[in-house]
């Protein structure tokens, strides 16, 4: 017996990620700060008060594996819907027969349940009519409802690592010796298949079975090629309305603030492969250029308004050169938050003090008339030999109280400015750090 689907029972296939689902939370790969003993759920599952509990995360990193897991464990039988399919009509159904029997109601995408269904949901989760379980891969924050999270548990599903993968491959590999299918994979090939799968565990058994099936009898031995085959057309993990998107982009610009060029470029890549919009990640970019470099570095933000206009003309593949570019500008530059911090400062005063009044001497006085309503007085820097003249443009402001300098380094454009406004005004320029 050497076709996989030979080792099929007679009423149809079974797919290799459905065999191989765990009995047991033991039986788990990752996911161990969830399933470890003395974790939330186990100590639930002891104490048969599952409740309702929802799981999120990423396709393919165990949701509905653990679900099965913790039905077997608590001795109920395992109902699954599905929240597009599932009628309120199905739910009820459920509530009734789980007041005979003993039941674990899981619901794959709660995200996608109406108002109403949602309300049928609550009931049976509030009377402890059976214990309930959701699946979502989106946050439970934004898209369940309030009143569902503040009956749960909520527990998130992170990313399976490289190891774990490799060991999903390589127990995928042992069933399918058990079934009498021998597929000889190299080291190499295993951590490809893991490494390719993205942290899905479904995927990597679904390109297992791919390899696998409908060959000759005897060994399988797996070739280059046929995993070239295998990936060819293979769809890429990453929901861009999703946590990972947001995740993707926050770890791409703080590893730009954070200077640190290769962790920019690695963000940077996976934003690329998954096929984002080139003009988003050049938005980012050029928020960043200002937010992070600003005055520390003026060029950087040309730079990324540059990247921002060739990423309309060309698009990929070559944009990913010019996003590369700027942003290894914003994370090579020298920092300074001053423009972010300063505005940030001065909109908090505006939204909560009494507004200053304009002084005479800064009011429009191209009018006639002005001069009789004691707009005068106003003296114009430029008429002095320095270019600066010291006046009051908001009266009682205090002189760092929105700007500080982030000058840190003798090179950079604020820390050139900060020695010029000095010598010139004899005073020092409020700063944020204490220089030597």
């Amino acid at each position: 017996m050497n076709d996989l689907f030979d080792a099929a029972p007679a009423a149809g296939h079974v797919p290799l990620a459905a065999a191989l689902r765990p009995g047991t939370l033991d039986e788990v790969i990752g996911q161990a700060g969830i399933t470890a003993p003395g974790s939330i759920l186990r100590r639930r599952i002891a104490a048969g008060a599952l409740g309702s509990v929802i799981l999120y995360g990423p396709p393919g990193v165990g949701k509905t594996s653990i679900a099965r897991a913790v039905g077997t464990m608590l001795g109920k039988e395992f109902r699954q819907l599905h929240a597009t399919r599932a009628g309120v009509a199905e739910l009820r159904k459920l509530a009734d027969e789980a007041r005979i029997r003993p039941l674990l109601i899981f619901v794959d995408e709660v995200h996608r349940f109406s108002s109403t269904q949602a309300d049928d949901l609550l009931s049976i989760c509030e009377n402890g009519t059976a214990d309930f379980i959701g699946a979502t891969t989106g946050n439970p924050y934004h898209v369940l409802t309030p009143a569902l999270v503040s009956r749960s548990t909520i527990l998130r599903l992170e990313p399976m690592t490289l190891q774990d993968m490799e060991e999903v491959v390589r127990r995928g590999l042992a069933h399918l010796a058990g079934q009498g299918v021998e597929v000889a994979m190299t080291a190499d090939q295993v951590r490809m298949v893991a490494g390719r799968s993205g942290g899905d565990a479904r995927r990597a058994l679904t390109t297992l079975e791919s390899l696998a099936v409908g060959h000759p009898g005897g060994a399988i031995e797996i070739t280059e090629d046929m995993l070239e085959e295998a990936y060819a057309a293979a769809p890429v993990n990453h929901d861009r309305s999703g946590d990972q998107h947001y995740d993707l982009v926050s770890a791409f610009v703080k590893s730009m603030r954070g200077s640190d060029p290769d962790a920019a470029l690695y963000w940077l890549a996976r934003l690329v492969h998954a096929g984002e919009d080139p003009r988003y990640i050049a938005r980012r970019i050029m928020i960043h250029a200002s937010e992070d470099v600003g005055l520390a570095d003026n060029t950087a933000l040309q730079t990324a308004v540059a990247a921002a206009t060739a990423v309309e003309k060309i698009g990929y593949p070559e944009a990913q050169i010019v996003l590369a570019h700027a942003a290894l500008h914003v994370a090579r530059a020298p920092k300074s938050n001053s423009a972010c911090r300063g505005i940030g400062l001065a909109l908090q005063a505006v939204a909560s003090e009494p507004p200053a009044v304009v002084p005479k001497h800064l009011r429009d006085a191209h009018y006639k008339g002005a001069e009789a309503l004691g707009h005068v007085g106003y003296r114009f820097p430029h008429d002095d030999p320095r270019g600066w003249v010291e006046q009051d443009y908001v009266p009682g402001l205090q002189p760092g109280r929105f700007y500080q300098s982030d000058a840190r380094e003798a090179g950079t454009f604020e820390k050139r400015a900060d020695a010029h406004w000095e010598q010139l005004s004899g005073q020092p320029v409020p700063a944020r750090f204490r220089r030597g």
